[in-house]
């Protein structure tokens, strides 16, 4: 079938939209903004949706409606916004938008997006909202949510810089290939970003071309607060800025009054991501980072394009969803070639409308690298999870810096510093020197008044350090709490001229070297907290001096490591049949330009996190760019993750590793000789979601089978190979393609997968050009059940190495998570993947506990949360020995149109939470092994989107172990490998109008799955 008959079928999918799980993210402990969780809130009365369309955007469009010539552009071509039939269909997509807000009643239109995706955003009714969704032709009506913002030696530490780097040996920079930075803005004078043309630019004169001539090049400079058109140079040629997500320039003068309302960045995260990504070569850093030497970007010839989509908070970076689909609809437009999103996103959905507008503009050739999210080191934390994007992991770098503390009395102790040396002063705890009557926890941390955890927002913080007693003195602050750069901000409000950074007997043992603007050196722990005991004994007697001796940076650090604070999977979404992240890339301690306001008046700065490991992909993905321009996106991608090498995390298992890595860390050298890529397309990521999730159209699936696609999710010709629920045994495809230029013959080998017996072709024979296809066939033996195991497949010869990593869990049968029924005999099939007994047992069913309640509307928006703004807060307690326990609200018990959210508190740790559009709610808790004391926690009802207040119902269910003699279980009593059971339930004695809960639990041998959880509503 063709690709045309195919996008048809897509465009009257119902493709599911689930919003992004709202998860609270550690507080970063080293470097501004990079890992802070925002505390946003929309300004709008009524509450702010997205809305997505079923005609295909322009992108995509086949030219199927009659009077609308076909847009979508040519492979290797772009789309020009301006040429007539993309100005046509882009009035039809608009007006077929404004038709179906007219069926509602209107509402505030803020965007309307056709290119990469068909929909808008606008501020509505939650009535409204529900009306919208069952209007025809609209896919999913979503909320706005605000989403977080997730070199000097880093180009050549990956191999991009020196005699052997790619610059080198390629010649190629990124030479007019543009990089679109959707993040918080731009500071425009930046010397990294000065004119090509310049001393910075590190070029010969361009003559008389302008940025607005570069072909292909659609986009602009948009002026605004402290930013004029002219502030656009050859290197930084566009920069636009999108806020109505905070009901636009008003309603940043009232919330962040500090903020620009222009692209001109103030937190400084857009600078950072820009420079790191593609900032002029070989810039001399400035200030208390001019001891680290040059910097550079990774692909410094490339043009950037910045569009600010993120405004700084007082916890860190908050970009509404409506605002960044307004700036990657518009990037693609402009014509960017590369897209660096260092956002977070979704954990368990494919197809949020921000997925959904990457899935078209990779199709169209944009290259999308995107952070993986920094929720770790907990597993399954993983974001971004689609295949059409390369999702990037956070690992360390060679370089850091070693310095030391001279005490008084002759002792002299190391540390991590990056600090000039001041001569011998006086030296004073913190905790001695504080105004009067502040709290001593706090003083002894170094806090200022608005200071607090995860804060990264020094403006407007009056140090709680008395100025008298500090004033010219080197303070010595421990470690805790509070940003560890706000410490040093605090000492410096205060008048003191130092800093040591101490780590206490019961603090995080680690030191960082970062830039403090006060000379500071971090030490500590010692042997037995030797280093805590001498300092702060010495610092407390009268007369106590120290010098902070000069730095140095050194660059013996065994690296790459992978960053604690990086999302690990196995991704949520897909059941483990595809592996995230993708590769992992430098994004710890990364040195590159900042915007002063936000950085306590410094043009560069250190900051960490995967928001800056993604640019390092994006700077890679614009020299394959200039290398290879007849490359799609998916092949760059496979050649940077076919290349990439082990980090050297310790005393991991391989699958750990992998999950943690990716393919590896990038290699830049090898990557540009691939050898071979593994393609992939839309049609593949159609067949994938067709197996991987729900919401796409029955018949969509139906004639990608007939085409010839597998639906089986392991068989996407990623460069990678997951199986989530393997049985017995599974066979995985895959397409290798030969890009050498030569005929090639590959031998291929698997290391570890311990445990597996696994079937692969031993050679592969490729002609230059052709694309091979293959088969590897993967036997449990011995291999644990319910229990991921890693390994590696390579194909080898002619010079090339090509790696591809492997996690398989094998699993003792396969069933549903869950069933529904209305009180009829529903029946359910199972697969085995063992030989021997096998029970099905019912437990419950229950029926709930209900409380009435009501809720008034939260007018901040907020995440649901314990101090979420009029939200109900429900004590409720598990019984002991439960399994199970679900905490439910329906529609039919609010207003019409309400919207309610619902979040579960266990003292202050968030434990489960559910966020749809809709006032359907439900969370859910499984206990494996069931407490046998009772739980208290605490339900959160909250009132996203309600007129004025409304009722509601609580429903409370706890399912233990027990039957209650209203489900009745049929189920075989022997497993045969890869043979399919029958479960049959039938129910007696139930009420009328209940809804119930129950499970089905399985035994006969050891390894089986969690129960299939049973759902009877009954009429």
């Amino acid at each position: 079938m063709s690709k045309k008959s195919l996008l048809t079928l897509l465009s009257t999918a119902a493709l599911s939209a689930v919003a992004a799980l709202s998860v609270p993210m550690a507080a970063s402990v080293a470097g501004p903004i990079a890992e802070a969780r925002p505390t946003a809130k929309s300004p709008y009365t009524n509450k702010v949706y997205l809305v997505r369309l079923s005609e295909l955007p322009v992108v995509a469009y086949d030219g199927s409606i009659k009077g609308y010539p076909a847009t979508r552009p040519r492979p290797g071509q772009k789309i020009n916004p301006n040429s007539p039939a993309v100005v046509n269909y882009k009035g039809y997509l608009e007006g077929r938008q404004d038709a179906v807000l007219a069926k509602v009643g209107g509402g505030r239109k803020l965007y309307s997006y056709g290119y990469v995706i068909n929909g808008f955003a606008a501020e509505l009714t939650a009535a409204q909202a529900a009306r919208l969704r069952s209007t025809p032709g609209v896919l999913s009506v979503e909320k706005d949510v605000a989403m977080e913002l997730d070199t000097s030696s880093t180009p050549q530490f990956i191999g991009v810089d020196g005699d052997d780097g790619v610059w080198a040996t390629t010649g190629a920079r990124g030479e007019n290939v543009i990089i679109g930075i959707v993040d918080g803005g731009v500071w425009p004078e930046h010397p990294s970003l000065s004119d090509r043309t310049d001393v910075n630019g590190n070029a010969t004169k361009e003559g008389k071309l302008g940025y607005q001539q570069i072909p292909g090049w659609h986009g602009r400079c948009v002026p605004g607060e402290a930013f004029t058109a002219s502030n656009c140079n050859q290197k930084l040629i566009g920069a636009r800025y999108y806020n109505e997500g905070w009901e636009g320039n008003a309603g940043i003068d009232e919330q962040l009054p500090y903020e620009y309302n222009s692209p001109r960045d103030y937190g400084g995260h857009g600078t950072h991501t820009a420079t790191t990504a593609g900032g002029n070569a070989g810039v001399q850093a400035t200030g208390l980072a001019a001891a680290l030497g040059k910097v550079s970007g990774i692909a410094p010839r490339a043009r950037i394009a910045a569009y600010k989509v993120c405004w700084q908070t007082a916890t860190g970076g908050s970009c509404y969803s409506s605002d960044s689909l307004a700036a990657i609809d518009q990037a693609v437009a402009d014509g960017v070639d590369v897209i660096n999103f260092s956002i977070s996103g979704s954990r368990t959905s494919f197809l949020d409308s921000v997925e959904v507008a990457f899935l078209f503009a990779a199709d169209a050739g944009v290259f999308v690298a995107t952070s993986a999210g920094n929720s770790g080191p907990g597993s399954s934390t993983v974001a971004h999870g689609g295949p059409w994007l390369t999702t990037v992991a956070n690992g360390t770098h060679n370089r850091t810096g070693v310095g030391s503390v001279t005490l008084g009395n002759g002792m002299t102790i190391n540390g991590a510093s990056f600090a000039n040396a001041t001569p011998e002063l006086p030296l004073v705890r913190s905790k001695d020197a504080g105004l009067p009557g502040v709290d001593a926890a706090k003083l002894a941390l170094c806090f200022g008044t608005t200071d607090g955890p995860g804060d990264t927002l020094p403006h407007d913080n009056t140090p709680l350090l008395d100025p008298a007693k500090v004033a010219g003195k080197i303070v010595v602050c421990e470690r805790g709490s509070n940003v560890l750069v706000n410490k040093s901000q605090n000492v410096m409000n205060a008048g003191g001229a130092g800093m040591v950074l101490l780590n206490t007997p019961t603090s995080v043992a680690t030191q960082l070297a970062i830039l403090h603007v006060v000379p500071t050196v971090h030490v500590g722990p010692g042997a037995g907290n030797a280093d805590y005991t001498a300092i702060d004994g010495y610092a407390a007697t009268p007369g106590a001096t120290a010098t902070i001796n000069q730095s140095q940076p050194v660059f013996n650090v065994p690296a790459p490591t992978t960053a604690s604070s990086s999302s690990r999977g196995p991704l949520q979404a897909g059941g483990g049949d595809l592996l995230k992240p993708d590769v992992m890339a430098p994004g710890t301690d990364i040195l590159a330009g900042v915007a002063p306001p936000g950085n306590s008046g410094k043009l560069f700065d250190l900051y960490s996190g995967t928001s800056m490991s993604s640019p390092h992909v994006a700077g890679l993905a614009a020299l394959f760019k200039e290398l290879y321009p007849s490359w799609s996106p998916m092949m760059i991608k496979s050649a940077i993750m076919t290349t990439g090498y082990d980090a050297r995390d310790p005393n991991v298992s391989m699958a750990t590793l992998i999950f943690r890595q990716g393919a590896g860390q990038v290699d830049p050298k090898k990557a540009v000789h691939p050898g071979a890529v593994y393609k992939h397309g839309f049609n593949d990521w159609l067949a994938f979601l067709c197996g991987a999730t729900t919401g796409v159209n029955p018949s969509t699936c139906t004639a990608l089978r007939n085409a010839g696609y597998s639906t089986e999710p392991s068989n996407l010709n990623v460069p990678s190979i997951a199986i989530g629920d393997m049985l017995v045994a599974q066979t995985v495809k895959r397409r290798l393609t030969n890009v050498s230029g030569k005929k090639l013959t590959l031998t291929a080998s698997v290391t570890g997968m311990g445990g597996f017996a696994v079937a692969h072709p031993p050679s592969l024979t490729l002609n230059p050009g052709e694309t091979v296809p293959f088969e590897i066939t993967f036997t449990r033996a011995t291999a644990a059940l319910n229990a991921y195991t890693g390994g590696q497949l390579t194909w080898s010869g002619d010079g090339y190495v090509i790696r591809s990593p492997i996690v398989v869990r094998p699993v003792a049968l396969v069933a549903p998570a869950a069933v529904s029924s209305d009180g009829s005999p529903i029946s359910y099939s199972v697969t085995f993947g063992y030989q021997g007994p096998f029970t099905a047992t019912a437990r419950g069913l229950v029926a709930p506990m209900v409380t009435a309640g009501t809720v008034d509307d939260d007018p901040t928006d907020s995440d649901c949360s314990l101090t979420s703004p009029n939200a109900q807060l429900m004590p409720v307690t598990i019984p002991a020995g439960t399994t199970y326990a679900r905490y439910g609200t329906f529609d039919a018990d609010v207003n019409a149109g309400s919207d309610l959210d619902l979040c579960v508190f266990q003292g202050t740790t968030l434990v489960g939470s559910s966020t749809t559009a809709t006032s359907e709610e439900a969370v859910n808790l499984s206990f494996t092994n069931p407490s046998a004391a009772p739980i208290a926690l605490t339900v959160v009802v909250q009132g996203w989107g309600v007129a004025g207040s409304t009722p509601f119902k609580l429903h409370e269910w706890y399912v233990g172990t027990a039957a209650a003699g209203n489900m009745s279980v049929s189920a075989p009593a022997t497993a045969t490998p890869n043979g399919t059971g029958t479960i049959d339930l039938s129910f007696s004695g139930l009420a009328s109008g209940t809804r119930y809960l129950g499970s089905v639990a399985y035994g006969g041998v050891t390894g089986l799955p969690g129960p299939t959880i049973v759902s009877v509503n009954v009429p």
